[in-house]
């Protein structure tokens, strides 16, 4: 500003009356602070401006584990739509599934003084959170639960989709059914193992250990788990989008017969393809749009207990799962 106000001959408290739109500034005058500022590219600090006046700083955080993942940026989506109805920006990061980055984030909004957080959490311990939570910022978690604290939680039926997704493949007559998912450590991926577990029992299948496989995946080591698997599966239930992605791609072009296919998640062009993907289908802008909610309406003043709510998951056939055994 001090250089605003020396460009503009004039004083700092009359530059910080036209930066706020303050009265009693001379329109000519205005207009050389207003030049000045174009020609220095000066760009007004509107977080330290709230904090001195003790209001909002008009942001909110959003950790998420992959923003380049579509799932998230449908999350990603809902949320900006929201807050840019309530006169909010978004400030998003990627925690790579590490939670020493998801930490690193989450801290880094908070020093900026974001207005609450909205976090997909990478780990299971959040003490860490608790004396900005204490210090009135509220924080809202996605598609999985908070490890250590107590605080509103959005999650999708991870369960009973799995299970679903057993029962359907179970009832085109595959009695022998693999289940790809991700690092067990993930709470999406041991509830949708749980899940697969649970619809073997409920099908009257005895879950087998050398038909599920964890842990990191890509396309080479996916190609080899299909390869292993042969004769042993006739179908295969994918853990979420991206190892469903992997295994076509693992499949194309292979002289092997396919295995029926329900994939978690679903994920542009799986209707296009031959056969059609076959998906357990969750809306991530419902996602997003009610972990928003539930954000801005501790803002607005809520203080009710925590609140948990389960979004429902539903299976879309297309034809991949629909292969008789």
């Amino acid at each position: 500003m001090n250089d605003v106000a020396r460009l503009a001959g004039v004083s700092i408290k009359t530059v910080s009356r036209v930066v706020n739109d303050e009265a009693g500034v001379h329109p000519a005058t205005a207009e050389r602070v207003l030049a000045a500022i174009d020609q220095l590219g000066f760009r007004r600090n509107l977080s330290a401006r709230n904090l001195r006046r003790g209001s909002s700083t008009g942001t909110i955080g959003l950790v998420l584990e992959d923003v380049a993942n579509p799932f998230y940026s449908g999350v990603t989506r809902a949320v900006e739509e929201i807050s840019r109805l309530r006169g909010r920006q978004v400030i998003t990061g990627s925690s790579d599934e590490e939670p020493a980055r998801e930490r690193e984030l989450a801290l880094e909004f908070c020093s900026r003084r974001v207005d609450g957080l909205l976090i997909v959490p990478a780990g299971v311990q959040h003490g860490y959170l608790l004396p900005e939570m204490r210090a009135g910022t509220p924080v809202v978690f996605l598609d999985r639960p908070a490890g250590d604290v107590a605080a509103d939680t959005v999650l999708v039926d991870n369960v009973g989709g799995a299970a679903e997704a057993v029962r359907h493949l179970a009832a085109h007559g595959h009695r022998r059914i693999a289940f790809l998912g991700d690092r067990p450590r993930i709470f999406t991926a041991a509830e949708r193992l749980r899940g697969y577990r649970e619809g073997c029992l409920r099908a009257g299948l005895e879950p087998r250990d050398d038909l599920v496989v964890m842990g990191p995946h890509d396309e080479r080591s996916v190609a080899g788990v299909l390869r292993r698997l042969e004769g042993l599966a006739t179908a295969v239930v994918t853990g979420n989008n991206r190892i469903t992605v992997h295994v076509l791609r693992a499949l194309a072009g292979s002289s092997r017969p396919r295995p029926a296919l329900v994939g978690f998640d679903d994920f542009e062009l799986a209707d296009l393809l031959s056969p059609p993907v076959t998906v357990l289908a969750h809306d991530a802008s419902a996602l997003g749009k009610a972990g928003a909610d539930l954000l801005y309406a501790r803002l607005d003043g809520d203080v009710a207990p925590p609140r948990r709510v389960v979004l429902p998951v539903r299976l879309v056939a297309r034809g991949s799962g629909e292969v008789r055994a």
